[in-house]
């Protein structure tokens, strides 16, 4: 799916062995710091920080079995976590 945006999304009907090489190279990917994903309309490349934000969510029916699992990070959480905290009271 083409756009203009920063975006990459496919859907694909995959077997459970290739599902397992792509979890494979999302795992090398995040462990060197540079996930990078093409196909035949869009490419992006992402490079994660240090601190990600990891959600799962799992549900079963009769008809649909669905797995979500999102990771999300800021880019600028090294700025974050330099930031001096001060907390002061009236009293």
């Amino acid at each position: 799916m083409k756009n203009d945006n920063n975006d990459f999304r496919h859907e694909s009907l995959q077997d459970r062995e290739t599902i397992v090489e792509l979890l494979s190279s999302l795992q090398q990917g995040l462990s060197k710091g540079t996930l990078s994903f093409s196909d035949e309309d869009n490419e992006i490349t992402l490079k994660p920080s240090a601190l990600l934000n990891l959600t799962i969510n799992a549900s079963a029916s009769n008809e649909l079995n669905v797995l979500d699992v999102r990771i999300s990070w800021q880019n600028n959480d090294a700025d974050k976590l330099r930031k001096k905290l001060r907390v002061c009271s009236d009293e």
